[in-house]
């Protein structure tokens, strides 16, 4: 089924994150450069009121209006005016499912609920079982060290009319304050609000708010509730009916309720505008059809384009070496079943018993009944089913639970039409917890259990789909162009694993798999870790990150990567419980890198074979990705090289003002060389940025179709290349194989007839050799000039 597009579609968008540091004013300046750079639409971080200090936005508490701290209204209104002035549009990030309540005093309507109680006139709002907490929410911030014996609340007290624990501070209803002869007394007036602070352990199975995943900080709202719906959207819809913003990108719609009803009253609200859902799809899994977005934010485009470029013939050997350090084959479906598993009994367990009570519609759940419905959320295959959408999906987590448990057959059968009924409570529920355990079990634990590829292990990939063919590649896009030609196409994000030349130079040790496990053993041995697996992983970061030159600051982020990959993989250490001295010999690994010559010389060695065909790979990944069907987003910085690691690493600030002053002489017809020069930045990646958008904003009517286009040859694998209509992108894939094969010898692409132009290398193609197309640069980006 082909979506209607909207009125208005972007050609391209440019990503910014902004911040207080960086504000809408900022982004304003920064509109030159893009609109020089091709890009048709910049595309913004949530701008809505957010907790004071948040860094990303997601973290709304208010939806009155735009952070003062980012712009205000008026840095969106001069954002927009300045855009307008360039023929761009504009895309806001919108986050429809949770809000911030970190800072309670900050946030009006959570202040109101746990002044009031139900009583609230936003007590509705918020997805709240009050019954599980006897009427009270409770709120889990308080340490153990704070849980006494009698049952009260150690650093509990009572200032300016409000009940305080260390730096928190929540209201007090009114005539509920408890005075004794020494004062006010903090436990006493506990005990009588609406409220009842807890230890933070009790999220894990008495929590009886919903929240955005595991985050206690972020409650969510009932936007399937009109009434919530338009209290929330009021501000976003003033940005349409004004003329301000043209699109939107919906985070995180697994959360909600109703997704498909939430896009429909969100295409009301938009009179159809372009909007796009942040949906991760597992492999061979597509959108529903009729769902009013023009599609996702990209994470398939960006697993599919990453696999392209990775040589199969590694998968044996890097199994092997996987197997070696680890003891044992690596099961990538038990993994996931039982890192999903830990979640559903462990941080996400207050979500599965609240199933579980709607299931039984009582107080308390059997045991049986929740340890079914923990096995139901870890055998589901894909984040969530739509029901009646997806029921199949459901069907394959029942079979999958009942093979996994027989002694629940029973109780599976009860469930299965509870949990099948569109209309019923807990099935509801049941789809909206779905992919919170996916998204934990799977994105945030078992991405760092596994190390046999790490470009492989992204937000959107399946690390066990090792590679893809190029017939694979034209199949997949011959559907994307049919049914969702207007859905994004990323290779970074705010939430990617690795920024996406991190994972281009990784992807080369598929086709190097011997000398990987050879410098991989020798930077074991020189500097020893209790879990060589986990070291793996670490070291391919480090490769894959290595800078030209290294630094403080560089070391810096290698140690933060270090500790949040240990701790979200959770073997040896974990947020809540460090081991010390398992987090001290990873971190050795890191400083290593820096200070020890052996390993220098190791790492020397593997990057003298790894980083050119790394670029290689980076200039591939790019042209697929800007020129495939699909609407390219660059996400900030990445129109250079772009060597990011996980969040907060991604989010760094940007020199937007280095790109501007290289770009002009790239605009001016100097090509950079690929290696040295202006290319030591990035440049040759910052001129392919450039050329593909410009191309793509001012010559649209080219880009209307998609056709393969084929090679003929010794080295015909070695190249993927598609028509879009009057334009050719070629790409070499697996640059390693190519040379050793002793280059393109006689292999000949099957151009469409017709005078072609490399708008790349800026100059006349003269013939079919590959070897002569892609003599300046392993990619070219041709167009058809007698059309």
């Amino acid at each position: 089924m082909t979506a209607t597009p909207p009125a208005r579609v972007p050609t391209s968008t440019y990503r910014l994150q902004i911040t207080s540091s960086f504000d809408l004013y900022a982004a304003a300046r920064a509109l030159p450069y893009l609109h020089a750079l091709g890009v048709d639409w910049v595309y913004l971080s949530p701008v809505l009121a957010a907790e004071p200090g948040s860094d990303h936005g997601y973290d709304v508490v208010g939806h009155h209006g735009i952070d003062a701290s980012r712009g205000g209204a008026a840095g969106l209104t001069a954002l927009s005016a300045r855009a307008r002035s360039l023929g761009m549009g504009v895309l806001v990030d919108v986050v429809p499912n949770h809000v911030g309540v970190a800072t309670p005093a900050q946030n009006a309507w959570w202040w109101s609920v746990l002044t009031a109680g139900e009583a609230s006139p936003y007590a509705s709002a918020f997805d709240v079982d009050w019954a599980a907490g006897g009427g009270r929410l409770r709120l889990p911030v308080v340490g153990d060290d704070d849980l006494l014996p009698d049952g009260g609340i150690g650093h509990l007290r009572v200032v300016d009319g409000e009940l305080r624990y260390h730096d928190h501070r929540f209201p007090i209803a009114p005539g509920t304050l408890v005075e004794r002869d020494g004062g006010a007394d903090a436990q006493a007036t506990h005990a009588a609000q609406h409220y009842e602070l807890v230890g933070w352990r009790t999220a894990d199975d008495r929590l009886n708010y919903r929240r955005f995943f595991a985050v206690n900080t972020l409650a969510a709202v009932r936007v399937e509730d009109r009434r919530w719906f338009d209290a929330t959207h009021a501000e976003i819809g003033r940005w349409f009916t004004e003329g301000l913003v043209d699109g939107l990108r919906v985070d995180h719609p697994d959360g909600l309720r109703d997704p498909v009803g939430y896009l429909e009253d969100l295409a009301g609200l938009t009179d159809d505008a372009y909007v796009l859902v942040e949906k991760i799809l597992e492999h061979g899994e597509r959108l529903p059809d009729g769902w009013r977005t023009a599609g996702t934010t990209g994470y398939d485009a960006m697993a599919l384009v990453d696999r392209v470029l990775v040589d199969p013939a590694g998968q044996e050997p890097l199994d092997a070496l996987e197997t070696s350090l680890r003891g044992a084959p690596v099961d990538w479906e038990q993994l996931v079943h039982d890192r999903k598993r830990d979640v559903a009994d462990g941080i996400l367990g207050s979500e599965v018993r609240r199933i579980s009570r709607e299931v039984v519609d009582g107080p308390e759940a059997p045991a049986e009944v929740v340890d079914a419905v923990a096995e139901l959320v870890t055998t589901m295959p894909v984040y969530r089913s739509y029901l009646p959408v997806g029921r199949e999906h459901l069907d394959e987590a029942f079979a999958a639970a009942r093979a996994a448990r027989p002694d629940l057959a029973a109780t599976f059968d009860a469930l299965e039409p509870v949990l099948g009924d569109p209309e019923h409570p807990a099935a509801v529920r049941f789809q909206q917890t779905s992919g919170m355990v996916m998204a934990k079990g799977v994105e945030d634990c078992a991405f760092y259990r596994s190390s046999r590829l790490t470009s492989l292990n992204e937000v959107g990939g399946d690390p066990s789909v090792f590679a893809a063919t190029p017939d694979e590649f034209h199949a997949a896009m011959l559907e994307r162009q049919a049914t969702r030609p207007h859905a994004m196409s990323a290779g970074s994000t705010h939430d990617t694993k690795r920024g996406e030349d991190v994972r281009a130079r990784i992807s080369v040790l598929a086709e190097v798999p011997d000398l990987w496990a050879g410098a991989l053993s020798e930077l074991l041995e020189a500097v020893p870790v209790p879990d060589p697996g986990f070291a793996s992983l670490l070291w391919q970061a480090i490769v894959g990150a290595w800078p030209a030159s290294s630094g403080t600051d560089y070391r810096t982020r290698l140690h933060g990567y270090a500790e949040k990959a240990m701790r979200e993989a959770g073997d040896g250490t974990t947020w809540t419980a460090p081991d010390e001295a398992y987090e001290d010999a990873m971190h050795r690994c890191v400083d290593a890198a820096f200070d020890d010559p052996r390993v220098r010389r190791v790492l020397a060695t593997l990057l003298d074979t790894v980083v050119d065909p790394g670029w290689s790979n980076a200039l591939a990944a790019k042209l697929l990705t800007l020129t495939m069907p699909g609407v390219p987003d660059v996400y900030q910085g990445s129109d250079l090289w772009e060597q990011s690691l996980v969040d907060p690493d991604n989010r760094r600030p940007v020199d937007l003002d280095l790109r501007a002053e290289v770009l002009p002489a790239l605009l001016g017809g100097v090509t950079p060389p690929l290696v040295g020069g202006l290319s030591d930045s990035g440049a040759v990646k910052l001129r392919l940025v450039a050329t593909a958008l410009r191309l793509r904003r001012d010559e649209a009517h080219r880009f209307t179709g998609y056709a393969p286009v084929g090679a003929t040859g010794p080295a015909a694998d070695h190249v993927v290349a598609y028509d879009r209509g009057g334009v050719v992108a070629v790409a070499t894939r697996l640059p390693v194989g190519l040379e050793r094969r002793g280059g393109w010898g006689d292999t000949e692409l099957d151009l469409p007839p017709g005078r072609w132009f490399d708008r790349l290398a800026a100059r006349p193609v003269t013939g079919t050799r590959v070897a002569d197309l892609l003599a300046t640069y392993p990619v070219a980006l041709l167009t058809r000039e007698d059309s």
